[in-house]
């Protein structure tokens, strides 16, 4: 396992995430911080199998003091491979904004992600089209600040 450096991760190997996650970085969290209106975060985790860290910038709602994400993969059949890994490794590390924070994440029963639900389709509607696409249930992710 590699110890956590903000300046040494592997960006996402989508080309257009990964410009938007360099934006976010390089100006200190002050640009990229959005896709078509809806806020995003950053998310540096531990790769499950390469046990190197990761980045990619995430749509994010919020539930009280707590960031949720959602492991929509656009409505693939699969999830995608950040989520496979924070299962694995759940310490995270985000950027929302101008603050980094190191977090904890935890999958959402079914009974909390009925609750966040309607919030997050407020927040991208999108989500609602991506999970009809799909058999799997669309997990949600809570991220806890931690300490």
């Amino acid at each position: 396992m590699t110890a956590y450096d903000p300046n040494d991760v592997t960006l996402t190997r989508e080309d257009w995430v990964a410009d938007q996650a360099r934006r976010y970085e390089s100006s200190g969290g002050t640009e990229g911080t959005d896709m078509k209106g809806a806020p995003c975060l950053l998310l540096d985790y531990l790769g499950r199998k390469s046990g190197t860290w990761h980045r990619t910038v995430l749509i994010y709602g919020r539930d009280g003091e707590d960031y949720l994400i959602v492991a929509s993969k656009g409505g693939a059949p699969t999830n995608p491979l950040w989520f496979d890994s924070l299962v694995e490794h759940p310490e995270v590390h985000l950027r929302v904004g101008t603050e980094r924070f190191a977090a904890r994440a935890e999958v959402l029963s079914a009974q909390d992600k009925a609750r966040v639900w309607p919030h997050l389709l407020e927040v991208w509607p999108p989500y609602a089209d991506y999970q009809k696409k799909t058999d799997r249930d669309i997990p949600v992710v809570r991220l806890r600040r931690a300490g």
